[in-house]
């Protein structure tokens, strides 16, 4: 699919004098290399009220810059326990600009950053990690035939029969 752009001031005011100058719409599409139907919405505009200029479109503008996303995305990679509340307090400390949390939140899911609940296990102490290193390193040479004799049930319920 092409991309979308918008025609600025000068090239809209070439093609109302071509068209007033009584060229077809066609003939200027052709020449201009713009879609006729975009030629034809111009002049229509153009004749109902006077006037080309863009319309712009309608909705709330955009609180925050791009740059002050991407500060918000670097701020929540380089801590990534910090809340959306956090990310907030530390956007508005550093530019002076005030978002919402659902904002930052909003902010962070769109460049793929979203807020994960941890996985409730047995924390690892040192003499935990000490002890599987040396039954990995114990069992490094075993062969498949040894290995073949071993079954990991991996915590789950089951029954053998």
């Amino acid at each position: 699919m092409a991309q979308r752009k918008h025609l600025d001031d000068f090239l809209r005011g070439r093609i109302i004098g071509r068209l007033e100058c009584g060229r077809t719409q066609l003939e200027v599409s052709e020449e201009l290399g713009i879609a006729q139907s975009v030629i034809s919405r111009l002049w229509q505009r153009f004749q109902d009220d006077g006037n080309v200029s863009r319309c712009y479109s309608t909705g709330r503008p955009r609180v925050t810059t791009p740059n002050e996303e991407r500060y918000l995305a670097v701020t929540a990679k380089r801590n990534r326990r910090s809340t959306a509340s956090d990310v907030s307090r530390q956007l508005s400390s550093a530019t002076g600009t005030t978002v919402s949390r659902q904002t930052v939140y909003k902010r962070l899911g769109h460049i793929g950053l979203y807020a994960r609940r941890p996985v409730r296990c047995v924390p690892l102490t040192a003499t935990h990690c000490r002890l599987r290193l040396a039954w990995s390193r114990e069992h490094a040479l075993w062969t498949p035939h040894q290995w073949s004799c071993v079954m990991f049930s991996d915590e789950s319920r089951f029954s053998q029969v």
